[in-house]
C-alpha cells in the first residue's frame, strides 16, 4: 500500500498482518482519487472515512492536504495502527473505535466526502443501510458525496440517492448525492 499524491506522495506502508483489512488498491484508489480531485479542493473539505481498516483512504486525504478526517472502525488494532501511522507521518486524522453503524446513528457530523469500505461478504441490505443512514441523518453537506466501495458482484443501483457507479477490476464505487433523490421525484 502507498500514497499516490501529496506530500507524502510514494511513501510505503505496511500494515500489521494481524489487521483484518483488504486496502482499496493502488489503481482502484488512484482512479477514484481523480474523480475527487475534479470535484474538491482538499483543503477545504470534511471526510468521514468508515471501516476505515488501514486507514489507506485517509491517508490519501491527509497527505492531499485535508485537515478535517474522521476514521471509524470497530476493530482497535485498526484505530491503533491509523493512530500510529497518523502521528508518526504529522497527518490531522481523527480516530474513532466505533461500529460503524452505531456511529452514524449517534454523530452529526456534516462532510463532504464520506467514503465506506465495508467487507465486501456483507449483505446489500447492510450496504443499503449505511447509504440510508447518512442521509436520513443528514450527514452530507448540501455538495457532499457518499461513495460505498464493494465488489462487482453487489449492487447498490436500486437506492433512490444513487447516482453512478465507477468500476476498477473487481472493485466497484458507488456514488450517491442528496440531489439525486430530487431528481428522481420529479
Amino acid at each position: 500500500m502507498r500514497i499516490i499524491s501529496g506530500k507524502h506522495k510514494g511513501r510505503r506502508l505496511k500494515a500489521p498482518k494481524n489487521l483484518p483489512v483488504r486496502p482499496t488498491t493502488d489503481m482502484a484508489k488512484e482512479g477514484l482519487f481523480n474523480i475527487i480531485n475534479n470535484l474538491y479542493y482538499f483543503d477545504s473539505i470534511a471526510v468521514l472515512d468508515l471501516f476505515s481498516g488501514t486507514g489507506n483512504i485517509s491517508y490519501e486525504f491527509a497527505s492531499r492536504g485535508t485537515k478535517n478526517i474522521y476514521a471509524i472502525d470497530a476493530n482497535y488494532n485498526c484505530i491503533r495502527y491509523i493512530y500510529n501511522t497518523a502521528k508518526e507521518f504529522d497527518l490531522d486524522i481523527n480516530t474513532y473505535k466505533s461500529d460503524v453503524y452505531k456511529f452514524l446513528n449517534k454523530t452529526s457530523i456534516q462532510s463532504d466526502v464520506i467514503f465506506a469500505d465495508p467487507p465486501y461478504d456483507f449483505e446489500q441490505d447492510k450496504f443499503l443501510e449505511i447509504a440510508d443512514l447518512v442521509f436520513e441523518k443528514n450527514l452530507l453537506k448540501e455538495d457532499g458525496v457518499l461513495i460505498i466501495e464493494h465488489s462487482k458482484h453487489t449492487d447498490l443501483t436500486i437506492h433512490k440517492n444513487h447516482s453512478y457507479d465507477k468500476r476498477y477490476g473487481g472493485n466497484v464505487f458507488s456514488f450517491f448525492e442528496n440531489s439525486v433523490e430530487e431528481e428522481k421525484e420529479d
